[in-house]
C-alpha cells in the first residue's frame, strides 16, 4: 500500500499541549467466582496513563486488540468517565465536566468510528446525517444544507449523493459520510478509532491520504489508533505504543521505527511486511518472538505486565514495574532493559 508522506513537525519545537491525560485509568467492575462466592474483580482497561498531544500534531496509538487503545480515545474525549486521573483539553480541566459545560467542550472533540456502516443511522439520508451534530448542538440555522454541500466536497464526494442512504454507498465512502459528520462542528481534535481497518487495502491508502489533507487544511489534530504500524508510520507525528492498558514506549516516529527500545515495540514493528531489502534486513535484527497470549486485564501480570511474553524477562521483572525513562530527548520507555 502506497499512501503520499505528510510534511515533518519539528520534533524540538516546544508545543503546548492541546490535550493532557494525567495517570489517566478505567476500571470496570466485574463480577466473577462461584455461584454463592460471588465478588467484584476490576477490568484494568486502562491503567495510570499519561501522555500529550500538541496542536497540528498526530499522535499515532498502537497495539494488539484489546489492549486498551479504543478506551483511551474515548476517555480524552469523555465518552466514558475515568476511574482516576485528570484530562486537560485547550487548557482547561475537562475531567469532571458535565452537563451543558460538557456538551460545549465535545463541539471542539469529535470521533470517527472503526465501522463505517455500524456507525451510520441506516434510516437517515447523508444530508440528516451530517446534519444531526448541528442539531444537537442548536446549530442548524438556515446555512446547513451549504455546510453539507462543503462538507461533502471536503471528503470528496459529488452534492448528488445526499439524499441516498447509508446502504447505497461502499465501505470508504461510508467512511467518508463518517468523516463528514465528525468535522461538520469544525472541531480542533479528533480521534481516528482504527477509521481504516475494515476497508479493503486499496480504500485505506485513500481514507489516509484523506485525513491528511484534511489535517493540513483544518488545522486538525489527531490520535490516530490503529494495530498496523505500516499505516501508522505514515500519517503519525509521534507513535505511542499500548500493552494490556498501560502505555510501554513513546516517541518520534522515525526514532521510534529506526530505534525502538521496548522488546514488544521491535516484536510489532518486526511484524510489519518490508518492501525494501535494507528494511528486511535491520526487521531481522531486532525480530522479537513473542510467546503465549496477551494475559486477561482482569488479572495482569505482576510487575511488568509484558514478562510472561518477553524474551528477554529478568527476575525484577516478575516482582517491580518498570519505571518510565527518557533515554533521549522525547523518547520515554518503561523497560527494566533501558536505563
Amino acid at each position: 500500500m502506497w499512501i503520499e508522506p505528510r510534511p515533518e513537525m519539528d520534533p524540538t519545537r516546544p508545543e503546548p499541549a492541546l490535550i493532557e491525560a494525567s495517570s489517566v485509568s478505567k476500571h470496570y467492575p466485574v463480577r466473577g467466582g462461584p455461584l454463592f462466592r460471588r465478588h467484584t474483580l476490576s477490568l484494568r482497561a486502562v491503567d495510570d496513563v499519561t501522555l500529550d498531544i500538541a496542536p497540528g500534531e498526530t499522535l499515532g496509538l498502537v497495539g494488539e486488540s484489546g489492549c486498551g487503545k479504543s478506551t483511551l480515545g474515548r476517555l480524552l474525549i469523555r465518552l466514558i468517565e475515568p476511574t482516576a486521573g485528570a484530562i486537560r483539553f485547550d487548557g482547561h480541566d475537562i475531567t469532571s465536566l458535565t452537563g451543558a459545560a460538557l456538551r460545549e467542550r465535545r463541539r471542539s472533540m469529535q470521533i470517527i468510528f472503526q465501522d463505517p456502516y455500524g456507525a451510520l443511522n441506516p434510516r437517515m439520508s447523508v444530508e440528516d446525517i451530517i446534519i444531526e451534530p448541528l442539531q444537537i448542538h442548536g446549530l442548524a440555522r438556515s446555512g446547513a444544507r451549504q455546510q453539507v454541500t462543503r462538507m461533502l466536497d471536503l471528503v470528496g464526494l459529488p452534492e448528488r449523493v445526499r439524499d441516498r442512504y447509508p446502504h447505497e454507498f461502499s465501505g470508504g465512502q461510508r467512511q467518508r459520510i463518517g468523516i463528514a459528520r465528525a468535522l461538520v462542528l469544525h472541531p480542533k481534535f479528533v480521534v481516528c478509532d482504527e477509521p481504516v481497518s475494515a476497508l479493503d487495502v486499496s480504500v485505506q491508502a485513500q481514507i489516509v491520504n484523506l485525513l491528511a489533507d484534511l489535517q493540513r487544511e483544518l488545522g486538525l489534530t489527531y490520535l490516530f489508533i490503529a494495530h498496523d504500524l505500516g499505516v501508522v508510520k505514515h500519517i503519525s507525528t509521534r507513535v505511542a505504543v499500548m500493552y494490556l492498558g498501560k502505555i510501554v514506549e513513546t516517541a518520534e516516529k522515525r526514532a521510534l521505527y529506526a530505534a525502538p527500545l521496548h522488546p514488544y515495540t521491535k516484536a510489532l514493528i518486526a511484524a510489519v511486511p518490508a518492501m525494501h531489502p535494507a528494511d528486511r534486513g535491520r526487521r531481522r535484527a531486532l525480530r522479537e518472538r513473542l510467546a503465549g497470549d496477551v494475559p486477561s486485564a482482569l488479572h495482569p501480570p505482576s510487575g511488568c505486565r509484558f514478562h510472561t511474553r518477553c524474551p528477554h524477562a529478568m527476575a525484577v521483572c516478575r516482582e517491580q514495574e518498570p519505571r518510565v525513562v527518557e533515554p533521549t530527548p522525547g523518547h520515554r520507555v518503561a523497560c527494566h532493559l533501558v536505563g
